[in-house]
């Protein structure tokens, strides 16, 4: 909840600007803690989702390792105090140099997602002299039910080393000394809302456990990836992580010696964050109302590039209510955060907020119409 205090300063500030509560990302970090402490997971914090420098270093400090999809990011993982050996490097599409820059590192995994992959990381930390630690990406074959954008499990995905695949992997790999096989990794998608998405992967887990042992090969890390979502209607409300900890403890059937990890991203940072921007003008359409707002996709392209929901609230009006098409400025029809958005009488003038945007949003922000990349206000400096 934005207060009084808070929305008085708003009113100084440009818009667009992406204002981040820090209150809640640390309560949110605390509860994620406790839990991951209580269970002895391994908990690596998915850069892509927000890596503002600030936030990093709040959640660096927590201890927590990170997930990270390119070297930049790790970079910036390590600029913001994350220790090197909590780093695993993810990626369908690591180039030699990303992959030369990590083994130079000395990062704790390399997420590996197909067997030509294997092979360039193998020449590589040759070259370095180096043992490279590896954990398989497998495809598991599980419908994550959530945009087909981020579904990421499925057959045919780009994504992961398939089932059929393993013998293969394991016979290759006997030839290569510069790599030590520690672990399978799985993420079958973002935005996770089912339980039983979860329970399925648990299941499959445990069976390839079971094809892992009976091939000879003895794994310390099970990593179950991220993709636990949260709840766009309700921004106050954190996610639960207590509940998806107690399914994974009860369902996945560890070995002896083995840690599980995982990489949560969305659920760390989404309910912090909140896109400010200004009413514009109120334009009349034939059968709606527009409020055209100085915040565009190029601030926050999740409603355009996935149809995503946003709750929207104008925090300077409390007249009656109507309905309204909230869009932005940019030169494309899907420039749009949400039709028949029912809001207090608006104005030009009004502060509007878009909320749960700490996840995919400033990360993914453009300059397309040549616009200026929107600041971050962080509540405790305010």
């Amino acid at each position: 909840m934005i207060s009084t205090n808070i929305l008085e300063k708003f009113r100084e500030i440009e818009t667009p600007f992406y204002y981040y509560d820090v209150e809640v990302l640390k309560s949110t970090l605390d509860v994620l803690k406790k839990e991951s402490d209580n269970s002895g997971y391994k908990i690596h914090y998915a850069v892509k989702a927000n890596f503002n420098p600030r936030l990093l270093k709040i959640i660096s400090s927590y201890g927590f390792g990170a997930d990270c999809v390119s070297y930049n990011e790790i970079a910036a993982a390590l600029e913001a105090g994350f220790n090197p050996s909590e780093i695993v490097f993810a990626g369908v599409g690591k180039t030699d140099r990303e992959i030369e820059s990590a083994l130079k590192a000395d990062i704790f995994c390399f997420n590996c997602e197909s067997i030509p992959e294997i092979e360039v990381i193998n020449e590589l930390a040759s070259k370095q002299n180096k043992t490279a630690v590896i954990a398989l990406r497998i495809n598991p074959y599980i419908e994550a039910h959530t945009h087909k954008y981020i579904t990421t499990g499925i057959e045919e995905s780009k994504f992961g080393i398939n089932t059929w695949e393993l013998e293969e992997v394991l016979r290759k790999m006997s030839g290569f000394k510069n790599i030590r096989l520690a672990g399978m990794h799985f993420h079958i998608g973002s935005q996770i809302t089912r339980m039983s998405v979860f329970k399925s992967l648990c299941t499959r887990i445990n069976e390839l456990q079971e094809w892992f042992i009976t091939h000879g090969v003895s794994l310390d890390i099970v990593n179950v990836g991220g993709g636990f979502g949260i709840d766009y209607e309700n921004p106050e409300k954190n996610p639960a992580f207590g509940d998806y900890f107690s399914l994974i403890n009860e369902l996945i059937d560890l070995r002896p010696g083995q840690t599980l990890h995982m990489e949560p991203g969305r659920s760390v940072v989404g309910q912090c964050g909140s896109l400010i921007s200004r009413v514009l003008y109120i334009k009349n359409g034939s059968q709606t109302l527009f409020a055209i707002i100085d915040a565009g996709m190029t601030d926050l392209i999740r409603p355009a590039l996935y149809q995503a929901y946003h709750k929207i609230e104008n925090l300077t009006s409390n007249g009656n209510i109507y309905r309204y098409d909230v869009v932005g400025p940019i030169c494309e029809s899907s420039d749009t955060f949400g039709k028949y958005i029912e809001l207090p009488e608006t104005h030009r003038g009004d502060l509007i907020a878009i909320r749960s945007a700490g996840a995919y949003g400033e990360v993914m922000a453009s300059r397309y119409n040549l616009r200026n990349l929107a600041k971050a206000v962080f509540s405790d400096e305010l």
